[in-house]
C-alpha cells in the first residue's frame, strides 16, 4: 500500500503499528504524572458510543498498590507486573452515565435509557475496551511502551482495588521505556483477504 494514501508520514506510521511490539521489559526510566496527562489529551478524542467515555485509568503507584496489583496477576505476568515503571489498571465505569447529560447533550431521552442496567453496562464494558486501544496508540505515541495484559484474576482485582465503587477491572497496562531485550520475536498477522470480505 503506497505511502500517499495516509495523513501521516510513514515514521509516524511505523512508531504505531509496524515498528510498534509489545514490551516484555523496562528501563528504569519513570513513567512521570505529566506524560500520562498527555497520553489522556490526546486520546480522549477516539469516538465512544454516545460520547460515553467509560474508561477509567487507575494509576499503582506507591509500593502497596503495585504489590496488591502483582498480588492479583497469574504467575507468568506477575514479575514483569512488578518490574514495570507504571502499573496502569484501566476500568469500565458502570455508572458512567452520570456524566451523559454533561458529554451528550444532544439526545437527553438517553439519560432515561441508560438507567437500565442491562443496556448501560454492556455498553461501558465495550466502550472502555475501545479506549483502551486508543490508550495504547497514545503510550506509542509519546514514544514509550505499552504491554496490556488479561493474565489476570479480574474478579480478585475489582474486590480489591474497586470494592466500594462502580469501576470494574477490564486489563492491566504496564508502561515504560523498553528494555534492549523488550521484544520477543515478531509475530505473524493475518493476511488482508484473510481478514476482509466484501457483501
Amino acid at each position: 500500500m503506497t505511502a500517499d494514501l495516509f495523513a501521516f508520514n510513514p515514521d509516524a506510521q511505523d512508531l504505531l503499528f509496524r515498528e510498534a511490539h509489545t514490551a516484555k521489559k523496562f528501563t528504569d526510566e519513570p513513567v512521570t504524572d505529566e506524560q500520562v496527562a498527555a497520553i489522556y489529551d490526546l486520546i480522549k478524542w477516539g469516538p465512544t458510543m454516545t460520547n460515553s467515555q467509560p474508561m477509567r485509568i487507575v494509576l499503582a503507584r506507591s509500593e502497596d498498590a503495585q504489590a496488591r496489583v502483582v498480588g492479583h496477576m497469574l504467575p507468568n505476568n506477575a514479575e514483569k507486573t512488578a518490574n514495570a515503571p507504571l502499573i496502569a489498571v484501566l476500568a469500565a465505569d458502570m455508572k458512567f452515565n452520570r456524566h451523559i447529560e454533561r458529554i451528550f447533550p444532544d439526545a437527553p431521552f438517553m439519560a432515561q435509557m441508560y438507567e437500565k442496567d442491562d443496556f448501560r453496562e454492556p455498553i461501558a464494558d465495550s466502550q472502555a475496551w475501545m479506549q483502551a486501544g486508543y490508550f495504547v496508540m497514545g503510550i506509542r505515541a509519546i514514544g514509550l511502551d505499552a504491554c496490556p495484559m488479561l493474565g489476570l484474576d479480574r474478579p480478585g482485582l475489582d474486590a480489591d482495588l474497586f470494592a466500594d465503587s462502580d469501576l470494574k477491572c477490564i486489563c492491566v497496562v504496564l508502561i515504560g521505556k523498553p528494555a534492549d531485550d523488550a521484544y520477543g520475536p515478531r509475530l505473524p498477522r493475518l493476511n488482508y483477504d484473510e481478514v476482509v470480505s466484501v457483501l
